[in-house]
C-alpha cells in the first residue's frame, strides 16, 4: 500500500483497534453520508468515484468467498453474517445489493482492483491486500469480541480500491454506527457458530450419514414442488426429529417433520408416521408460511417462516405487534430476533423458538458444506 491512501487506511485500522470511531468519521453518521453532495465529501466537484457510481447505478456490488463468517448459499438465496451486514449497508445507501460469491480471495481482490466490484468482504491477509495496492478496514469497526464470542472469524475486512473514495468513508461510518447501536452484536449472535456444542457435531454427522440417504430423495421431490431448498427442509427435519419417522413429543406432535394433528389434516396427511407423507406435509406447510410473509425479503422471510412453524403464526404476529410498538420495523428479522432474545428468560416459548431457528440455520450450513454448491460465476 502506498501514498496518502495507505496513511488513511492505517489510521483507520489503528482507530479500530482502540475501539473508537475514526476521527474523520466521528461527526458524520452513515445515515447522513448518502445525503451529502459528493463534493462535500471529496472536495472535488467532477470526480468519478465508486460511491458516485453506486448512487448513480442504484447498485452496490460486493464480492466474497463462501465461508462460515461471510456468506452461505441457501438454495436460491444467500445468508450469513457478512451478507446481512452488507445488505444493511446497501439499505442505508438506499441502493440494491449485488452480492456475488467467488472462488477465492484472489478473485475477490482482483474484481475490486479492476473496478468490477465496489467492495470485497474478505479474510485475505494484509500482505495479499496491499500487494494489489488496495485499502482495507475492519468489517465490524473493531468489534472483534462479538465475532470471537460467537465462533466467527475476527479477520473479516472490507476492501476498497481507494481509502479516499467516499465508499470507504460511508462504509466505515455505517459499520461503526452498527457497532455502537448493537447491530453488530445482534447479527453475530444470530450467526453464532457455537450454537451446537463441538462434540455434538460428531453425533449430528453420524445421524446424517445413517439417515439422510433414506430420505434425501423425498426431501428433493417435495422441495421441487414448491421451489424450496431441499437442504433447508432436511435441516428442519433433523431439528424436529433427528430424521426419525416414529418420533413423538409429549405434546402429541409426531413424525419426521413433527406435525400436529390439525396441521397434518390441513396439509392432507393421513399418516403422520409415514415419512414421505410427513415430508410432504412439512414442505406444504412451510410453503404456505413463506407465502404468508411474502412482503419480507429473503433471508429474513425464511427465519420468520421457521419461527411461525415452531410457535404458530399467531404467536409470531403478537411479537411483531410488540416490536412495532417499540418503534421498530416488525418485518426486519433482527428486531424480532432481538425481542425474542431479550425476553427468552420470561417466556420459555421464546427460548425454544430461538433455539429452533438458530439450530436449523446451523444444520443447514453443515448440510450445505457436505453438498457444496458451485460458486456464482462473475
Amino acid at each position: 500500500m502506498h501514498s496518502k491512501s495507505a496513511k488513511i487506511a492505517g489510521r483507520l485500522r489503528l482507530k479500530f483497534k482502540s475501539n473508537s470511531l475514526p476521527v474523520r468519521l466521528s461527526i458524520i453518521t452513515a445515515a447522513m453520508l448518502p445525503l451529502l453532495p459528493l463534493h462535500a465529501l471529496t472536495g472535488k466537484k467532477e470526480e468519478t468515484t465508486q460511491y458516485a457510481h453506486v448512487i448513480d447505478s442504484n447498485r452496490l456490488t460486493v464480492v466474497a468467498v463462501k465461508n462460515p463468517s461471510t456468506v452461505f448459499n441457501n438454495g436460491q438465496n444467500l445468508h450469513g453474517f457478512g451478507y446481512d451486514l452488507m445488505r444493511n449497508y446497501a439499505k442505508s445507501l438506499n441502493v440494491q445489493l449485488d452480492f456475488k460469491v467467488v472462488n477465492d480471495n484472489t478473485a475477490a481482490l482482483d474484481l475490486v482492483a479492476q473496478g468490477k466490484a465496489n467492495i470485497a468482504l474478505t479474510n485475505a491477509t494484509m500482505n495479499d491486500i496491499e500487494a494489489k495496492k488496495l485499502s482495507f478496514f475492519s468489517a465490524t469497526c473493531g468489534n472483534f469480541n462479538a465475532l470471537s464470542e460467537n465462533g466467527l472469524d475476527t479477520n473479516i475486512n472490507l476492501v476498497v480500491n481507494n481509502a479516499e473514495d467516499p465508499i470507504a468513508q460511508t462504509a466505515t461510518g455505517f459499520t461503526c454506527q452498527a457497532k455502537n447501536d448493537g447491530s453488530i452484536d445482534q447479527l453475530a449472535s444470530f450467526y453464532n457458530h457455537n450454537i451446537v456444542e463441538p462434540n455434538a457435531w460428531d453425533i449430528v454427522e453420524r445421524d446424517l450419514k445413517a439417515r439422510m440417504p433414506i430420505y434425501k430423495a423425498s426431501f428433493k421431490q417435495e422441495a421441487s414442488k414448491y421451489n424450496l431448498d431441499w437442504q433447508f427442509l432436511a435441516a428442519m427435519g433433523y431439528q424436529e426429529s433427528y430424521l426419525k419417522s416414529d418420533s413423538v413429543s409429549p405434546t402429541g406432535v409426531r413424525g419426521l417433520m413433527m406435525l400436529t394433528n390439525s396441521t397434518a389434516k390441513a396439509m392432507g396427511v393421513t399418516n403422520r408416521n409415514d415419512p414421505r407423507q410427513s415430508i410432504q406435509g412439512g414442505a406444504k406447510y412451510l410453503d404456505q408460511l413463506l407465502e404468508q410473509y411474502d412482503t419480507i425479503p429473503y433471508p429474513d422471510r425464511a427465519w420468520y417462516a421457521l419461527t411461525a412453524y415452531n410457535m404458530g403464526p399467531g404467536a409470531l404476529s403478537s411479537i411483531q405487534n410488540k416490536v412495532e410498538k417499540q418503534g421498530k420495523n416488525p418485518e426486519e428479522w433482527i428486531n424480532v430476533y432481538s425481542y425474542l432474545q431479550k425476553n427468552q428468560n420470561a417466556n420459555s416459548k421464546y427460548k425454544q423458538a430461538l433455539q429452533y431457528v438458530t439450530r436449523i440455520r446451523a444444520y443447514l450450513e453443515h448440510i450445505q458444506q457436505e453438498n457444496e454448491p458451485q460458486p456464482i460465476e462473475v
